[in-house]
């Protein structure tokens, strides 16, 4: 049993990384300053041998006792908050970045750090590759989160370098599933709740944009591969699967049964055209490969959402 501190741990994926650890008998630390993650995702481990501390990791992080992993998932990851959002972004980056690496390196634990696909912008080489350096506008509004991803990656591999820290960093590609906010602003909960409402289904751009989606629990299942793996190189993780935007609002429009009309608007500033990982890397060194299929993973969240939409949330 290992214990284990986990910073975003209220928002989507770090309460499903929560509990998959303690499920597997790890005693888990949750911190979280609920700016985007909620109780409510959270509240089914009150419980087990879960501790929660509600606290800003851009300021100065104290666990007592002894911490076997940081992993460091504390950040907006939706385009509508970091811009609603975008000083907060850079320090969480910045600042939450550099006080979860001190609390590793404090405790004698190994450190992970959540990246985004986002650090290879709008790529220019496709499928992305770890090796590839992106495209990234620096200065436009999607820069806040882009390079806030950029920086943690480079302070994770100097606190690596410098003093020796057992790190990994994890790119994660476009993940999706239960615990989601209606209002997050990314496809698929944007889809799926104007869907469920039976409101026009709203697209950016002309819809021949690719993402490739991949299911919650596979990303968690190659996040426990990784922290068990001796690699301290960058590593994608996400489903090659790829689809057109379009497509994926169409599948959801048919998956509930709506009819919902889709309506075009102009695409946001630096909106990328293409993204899909490669994951030779992953598969190599972690033998991960997802194993959700996208129907199947919409179906499985569509619930969730069914029932958010009927509480009037």
């Amino acid at each position: 049993m290992a214990r284990i501190v986990v910073t975003g741990a209220a928002g989507f994926i770090g309460s499903h990384l929560c509990e998959v650890l303690l499920d597997r008998g790890d005693s888990v630390v949750g911190i979280d300053n609920l700016r985007t993650g909620a109780m409510a995702n959270i509240a089914h481990l009150r419980d087990r041998d879960f501790e929660f501390i509600r606290h800003d990791v851009t300021r100065y992080i104290d666990v007592e006792g002894h911490v076997d992993f940081v992993l460091h998932f504390a950040s907006p990851a939706s385009p509508v908050d970091y811009l609603e959002l975008p000083i907060q972004t850079l320090k969480v980056g910045s600042l939450g970045t550099h006080n979860a690496l001190g609390l590793a390196k404090a405790k004698g634990a190994k450190f992970l750090i959540a990246s985004t696909s986002e650090v290879y912008g709008d790529p220019l080489v496709h499928p992305q590759n770890e090796s590839y350096w992106g495209n990234v506008n620096p200065i436009g509004p999607r820069g806040v989160y882009d390079e806030a991803k950029r920086f943690a990656e480079a302070i994770t591999l100097a606190y690596h370098r410098f003093h020796g820290l057992d790190t990994r960093i994890v790119r994660i590609f476009n993940t999706y599933g239960p615990r989601m906010r209606l209002h997050d602003g990314r496809a698929v909960p944007a889809f799926m709740s104007q869907a469920l409402r039976g409101e026009d289904v709203t697209i950016f751009g002309d819809g021949t944009q690719t993402r490739s989606f991949c299911f919650v629990t596979d990303l968690v299942d190659g996040l426990l591969r990784l922290m068990a793996s001796s690699t301290n190189d960058p590593v994608n993780i996400g489903n090659p699967h790829e689809v057109s935007i379009e497509q994926i609002a169409r599948t959801i429009i048919g998956l509930v049964k709506s009819k919902s009309q889709l309506v075009y608007r102009p695409l946001p500033v630096d909106d990328p055209k293409q993204r899909r990982p490669d994951i030779t890397r992953a598969r190599t060194l972690l033998g991960w490969e997802p194993k959700v299929e996208l129907e199947e993973g919409l179906t499985r969240t569509v619930g969730y959402f069914k029932s958010k939409v009927e509480a009037g949330l």
